[in-house]
C-alpha cells in the first residue's frame, strides 16, 4: 500500500471565531494555492457564497488544483440526543460534503460555559458525536473529533482524553490530534500521538510553548520533525493541517502562510 502525508491548510489562521460569517474564501484559496499547498480545511462559517453551493466551491477548488480535506463544524450538544436543529445541521453537511472524494467532517465541541457536572456534558457530547458519524458513515463520510484547550474546553487534560476515548466508538469515529492544543492542555505532543495512534484519521498542526503563548511555526516547543516521523513510520496516510494563532497570523494570515509554507519545505518535506 502506498502511504502519503500531504499538507493544507485550516481556516482558523484567517478567523478563530467559528460563528463569524464571512465571505472571502476566494481569497484562502488564492493564498493557499500560491503558498504551494493542496487541500484545505475550513469551518462551515468561512462558506459564505459557497455555503449553498457545494458544486461552486468544487469549481473553485479545483481552478486552483486544491482539495477539500475537511470540513470543521463546531457543536454544543447540551442534550443527551441531538436537538432537531443541530441534527438538521449536521445531516446538511453530511450531504454537502459527499461533494468531495475523501473530504471528512471533523468535529469540534464548543468551550462550554462551565465545568459543572462535566462528566454529563462530556457524555452528552460523545453520544451525540458518536449518533452523528454513524450516520455519516452509513452515507460514506468519515467524521474525526477535534478536542480542544480553553479552559473551559470540554475535553483538555489527560483524564478528560480518557473518557473520551473510552466513550467514542472507534468503528465511526476518528479522532484529529491538535498539536497546539494538546501542548496548551499541558500534555506531551508526541506522547499522545503515540498513544491514541489507533484512532487518527486527520492531523492539524500549530505552535506553542509549555507557558501557554501561542508561537509562530518552529519556534514553539512542539517537535513536528518527531512526530512527522513517528507518523510516516507508523504509515498514516493523510492530510497534516497547518495553522497559526499568534497576533501576527490574526493581523497578516496570508504571510503566516506563506512562512509556514517556507518552513515545512525546508524542515517537514525532505522527511516524507
Amino acid at each position: 500500500m502506498n502511504f502519503l502525508i500531504r499538507f493544507g491548510c485550516h481556516g482558523s489562521t484567517w478567523e478563530l471565531d467559528y460563528d463569524k460569517e464571512t465571505d472571502y474564501l476566494s481569497s484562502i484559496t488564492e493564498t493557499v494555492d500560491v503558498a504551494g499547498f493542496e487541500s484545505i480545511d475550513i469551518q462551515v462559517s468561512l462558506l459564505g457564497r459557497f455555503k449553498n453551493s457545494p458544486l461552486a466551491l468544487k469549481k473553485e477548488l479545483e481552478s486552483r488544483n486544491l482539495k477539500l480535506a475537511a470540513l470543521t463544524i463546531p457543536f454544543s450538544w447540551k442534550e443527551l440526543q441531538e436537538s432537531e436543529e443541530e441534527k438538521a445541521k449536521a445531516n446538511y453537511y453530511i450531504d454537502y460534503v459527499q461533494n468531495f472524494k475523501g473530504a471528512i467532517l471533523n468535529i469540534a465541541p464548543r468551550v462550554l460555559e462551565n465545568k459543572n457536572q462535566l462528566s454529563e456534558k462530556q457524555d452528552n457530547i460523545i453520544n451525540c458525536a458518536n449518533n452523528l458519524a454513524k450516520r455519516a458513515l452509513i452515507q460514506g463520510v468519515d467524521c474525526s473529533f477535534h478536542p480542544s484547550s480553553p479552559e473551559n474546553a470540554p475535553f483538555r487534560s489527560p483524564e478528560d482524553y480518557q473518557r473520551l476515548f473510552e466513550g467514542l466508538n472507534s468503528a465511526y469515529i476518528g479522532y484529529t490530534p491538535d498539536a497546539g492544543h494538546i501542548m496548551m492542555g499541558g500534555m506531551n505532543v508526541l506522547n499522545t500521538f503515540e498513544k491514541y495512534r489507533e484512532w487518527i484519521k486527520h492531523v492539524h498542526f500549530k505552535d506553542a510553548s509549555s507557558n501557554m503563548e501561542w508561537k509562530k511555526m518552529g519556534t514553539g516547543e512542539i517537535q513536528f520533525v518527531e512526530i512527522v516521523k513517528y507518523l510516516k513510520a507508523t504509515h498514516y496516510s493523510g492530510w497534516i493541517m497547518m495553522e497559526e494563532e499568534t497576533d501576527e497570523s490574526s493581523n497578516n494570515p496570508a504571510q503566516a502562510i506563506n512562512d509556514i509554507s517556507k518552513y515545512i519545505k525546508r524542515n517537514l518535506i525532505p522527511l516524507l
